[in-house]
């Protein structure tokens, strides 16, 4: 496994490195619609992707996204003051209209005409040629999801408004080490990198027989693994970290233990960055306890929420190197439930996740057999809509990618991974419109997901 080059480091404050915080912004709208070629027609309020049917005509959907699966490339091309978006799979048939619903539609019919117009922060609207019925999603009831039909009228805000992403984006080429902000790098990421039979027991007999590792931690670090997601459930001891439940488990190993590896490597090797993600199920105060438990752990904890992130987007890893914050701990835990307990995990340094990152769903299905690659946001459902796309004003959130199934399967996760580089370009980065931060695999040492995660980070995603 290739171990990134250190990074210069020098010495400043966290207050100098809030002020030295320099990444690129969003792209803003530009003044016209993109030039001719294929898109995804994406919802900003959803990220799905608006994907047509078989013939020339039918209705037209939102669906998660599936590259170049499913009649979701559409051509875009001009047609008079107008625009036509034609499938490209189904040539002549393109994206139109039939009443208050989305159709395809054969391209000489006048209701596949749209006036494109740009609607700010690189998204646009669709309408009907002179008229203010718009492309929009239909307002979700209740209790739901949005409807996956699309319709045709006076929607507004987001459910309005669509990205045309490039099926084939222009990349620019990755900055020297330390001028790469965090936002623009990759890191190889172990799921469940506690699950490795190695360090300890991690689940009940029957599920052991399956790790989603095959080394323990500090062989994951020294192969360049940088991404470490770690399971963890309350008991008398504190967190330990166990799969689903720590009952019939034996020799669990502490959270407190493998942070304590995590910081003793990071101690070791100033230029390098690590971020660990806890799928966590225990109380605010045991998890504070359990990192007071980690020496070393402040010196090198990295804490967005007080260097600017927000305002100004993510710092340089030379910046991060310099400052020696190298260490970003997130928690898949909601913030609400903590409010309510008093007590909230970024107080002692532990950041939501959904606060910072966008995440696509965890599993591509049983771990023999067909596979899901389809793209889409882990939090959307009925009471969460958080979509990959997901920006904000001089902040863009970190994409972290799963690319692994149910149950680990040796020879599975093998092939798997050895297409990990397709998935990602094919189907999840369009999906979020942004690279992969963090691609997480089962069995790393398994595939060579290495190579796809040095591929990505020879360019940017503007």
């Amino acid at each position: 496994m290739r171990t990134p080059h250190a990074l210069l480091a020098t010495t400043v404050t966290t207050a100098a490195l809030a002020a030295a915080v320099v990444a690129p912004a969003p792209a803003e709208a530009a003044d016209t619609v993109p030039p001719p070629g294929a898109y995804y027609v994406q919802s900003a309020a959803t990220g799905l992707n608006a994907a047509g049917t078989t013939g020339t005509t039918g209705t037209v959907e939102q669906r998660r996204p599936r590259g170049d699966e499913d009649h979701q490339r559409w051509n875009l091309r001009a047609d008079g003051a107008s625009h036509l978006l034609e499938d490209t799979d189904s040539p002549g048939t393109c994206l139109g209209r039939d009443g208050d619903g989305a159709r395809t539609v054969g391209c000489a019919n006048p209701e596949a005409r749209w006036e494109i117009a740009p609607a700010g922060a690189d998204r646009f609207t669709l309408a009907a040629p002179g008229t203010g019925r718009r492309l929009t999603v239909a307002p979700r009831p209740s209790g739901a999801t949005h409807p996956a039909a699309l319709a045709v009228g006076a929607g507004t805000g987001d459910l309005a408004l669509w990205y045309l992403t490039p099926v084939a984006p222009v990349t620019r080429p990755m900055p020297p080490e330390g001028e790469r902000t965090l936002d623009q790098v990759t890191f190889l990421t172990a799921h469940n990198a506690y699950a490795n039979g190695v360090d300890g027991g991690f689940a009940p007999p029957f599920v052991s027989l399956f790790p989603n590792q095959s080394r323990g931690i500090e062989r994951q670090l020294a192969d360049g693994v940088r991404g470490f997601m770690l399971d963890i459930h309350q008991t008398p001891d504190g967190a330990i970290l166990c799969h689903n439940s720590c009952t019939l488990v034996s020799r669990p190993v502490a959270l407190w233990v493998d942070l304590q590896r995590i910081v003793d490597f990071l101690r070791a090797h100033p230029g390098q960055f690590v971020t660990v993600f806890l799928e966590d199920y225990v109380d605010p105060g045991v998890l504070r306890a359990e990192l007071a438990r980690v020496q070393g752990l402040s010196d090198v904890l990295y804490r967005p929420d007080r260097t600017g992130v927000r305002e100004h987007g993510w710092p340089s890893m030379g910046q991060l190197a310099a400052a020696g914050q190298r260490l970003l701990i997130f928690t898949d835990h909601g913030r609400a439930a903590d409010e309510a307990a008093g007590l909230t995990r970024d107080t002692f340094g532990v950041m939501y996740q959904r606060e910072w990152t966008v995440e696509n769903h965890w599993s591509m299905g049983p771990g023999l057999g067909a596979s899901d690659w389809s793209c889409y946001s882990r939090w959307y459902d009925a009471g969460t809509n958080i979509p990959l796309t997901r920006t904000e004003p001089g902040f863009r959130p970190l994409f972290v990618m799963n690319h692994f199934r149910d149950t680990t399967v040796a020879s599975t996760a093998g092939t798997d991974n050895s297409k990990l580089a397709d998935r990602a370009g094919r189907f999840c980065r369009p999906a979020a419109r942004k690279k992969p931060n963090y691609l997480a695999v089962d069995r790393y040492d398994l595939g060579d997901p290495a190579a796809a995660v040095a591929s990505l980070n020879t360019y940017t995603y503007p």
